[in-house]
């Protein structure tokens, strides 16, 4: 069991980055959650095993037709016990 603080940049926010992170998580069965950063950033923590971690992370790199990725750094962090699903931070 892996966690990860993921930071997202690009055209990242008002195309529904945290609702497509989410569906990539929740088929993946990970936990965590995505939010918007003042900034114009995504963070993103993502936690379970780390191959699932893996494909989820390319998969949000790639975005889709509305969300462009520029850049994403990812970060090791402590794992968050008795996380049960993948849901918006605010």
């Amino acid at each position: 069991m892996r966690r990860y603080l993921v930071i997202v940049e690009g055209r990242v926010q008002g195309v529904g980055m945290r609702g497509f992170c989410m569906l990539q998580a929740q088929q993946r069965g990970l936990t965590g959650y995505a939010k918007n950063l003042n900034n114009g950033m995504v963070e993103i923590q993502i936690q379970g095993e780390e191959t699932k971690i893996d494909e989820f992370l390319v998969t949000v790199r790639k975005g889709n037709q509305f969300i462009r990725v520029d850049d994403m750094s990812v970060k090791s962090i402590p794992v968050v016990e008795n996380e049960k699903r993948f849901g918006y931070g605010y």
